[in-house]
């Protein structure tokens, strides 16, 4: 029997160390008073910025053109935007025995956080899966979240995430989805320019969600709210996650089985169906919480890193998976103008 090979080492994500710096100088140096204010207003300006940039990179027209295989991407939403709520709705029976009532908010709000796009990708092809399938279902899942996080948010978490009423439709409206209509509105102008600068634009992305966590982990430490969580606490929290993940990454590869899909549609759904994206989940956090936003991100934050690791090992084992895909298993269906090459054997 051959054992299982387990990469040398496990992906430690250096953009967490950085968060993690950014909650630390945040809790050494909150924000207080009229620097308080400056770092609210700044952090609203930031969310907008990376929701405009996120609306001006997204390619409309390629998603679109994967609809020819509506079947895996369905698949995929239903594992992000309903199995996921569903098993969050359920882990309301571990409060207050394992985890206090905000960690379980923000264990439910990373349930309804839409899936990656970059993380996904690199994993399917490294696992030699269904590459376009991953593209395309990334951005199907990223342009739902845009208008499903929210509302099913203020539906689920209530007054968590402030109720739905016409101030927070405003506040949604304002600050996550305008910026990210006018960034498709203007791709066709900037979308080249957003190219050339790809790695610079990067660094605004992550320099921007920074500054979102350190306002909101300010607001966190001046109201006191990390009196609320204990080390056994944190422990628990990364045991639910940790049975959460194993649970999404069986059900997609399981599941994905029985409606039919080959290996390397399976592939793609396990590695999009099964991850949340903190990229976004960061930014629609501060905009839904306000100054309850530490405590709903930290979920999210772990997560993040969770994910990333175990699946570097998953990826790596479907790698080296030496039986033949069938015909069915290729990328066939998935239309020629989102195909790019896979590293799978030929």
């Amino acid at each position: 029997m051959r054992r299982p090979h387990l990469p040398a080492r496990l992906p430690l994500d250096p953009y967490i160390l950085t968060l993690l710096a950014t909650v630390g100088l945040a809790a050494l140096l909150p924000a207080r008073g009229p620097a308080a204010t400056l770092a609210d207003g700044a952090s609203t300006a930031a969310v907008a910025l990376l929701f405009f940039l996120y609306g001006a990179r997204l390619s409309t027209r390629e998603a679109l053109e994967g609809l020819r295989h509506w079947r895996l991407h369905l698949t995929v939403l239903a594992a992000t935007f309903a199995v996921f709520p569903l098993l969050g709705l359920a882990a309301r029976g571990l409060v207050p025995g394992l985890l206090t009532a905000p960690l379980y908010s923000g264990l439910l709000f990373l349930c309804l956080v839409p899936s990656t796009v970059q993380s996904s990708i690199a994993f399917t092809s490294i696992a030699r899966g269904n590459v376009p399938a991953a593209i395309c279902a990334g951005s199907f899942s990223s342009l739902a979240g845009i208008v499903l996080t929210p509302l099913l948010a203020a539906a689920l978490l209530g007054g968590d995430a402030g109720s739905f009423s016409l101030d927070s439709l405003l506040k949604i409206t304002l600050q996550l989805l305008l910026p990210f209509l006018l960034g498709q509105a203007l791709r066709p102008r900037v979308g080249g320019f957003l190219l050339r600068h790809k790695q610079v634009l990067g660094r605004v992305d992550r320099g921007s969600i920074l500054l979102v966590v350190y306002a909101a982990f300010s607001a966190g430490v001046v109201a006191g709210i990390w009196h609320q969580v204990s080390l056994l606490r944190l422990a628990a929290l990364i045991l639910v996650e940790a049975v959460l993940l194993a649970v999404m990454l069986l059900a997609t590869w399981y599941g994905a089985a029985r409606l039919g899909f080959g290996r390397a549609d399976r592939i793609a759904i396990q590695f999009a169906g099964s991850k949340k994206s903190l990229a976004a989940g960061l930014p629609m956090a501060s905009v839904l919480f306000g100054a309850h936003a530490a405590l709903a991100v930290l979920p999210l934050m772990l997560f993040h890193q969770m994910q990333l690791m175990v699946c570097a090992v998953i990826a790596r084992r479907h790698a080296q998976d030496p039986a033949p895909e069938r015909a069915a298993d290729r990328v066939a269906d998935v239309s020629p103008a989102v195909q790019r090459p896979t590293p799978r054997a030929r």
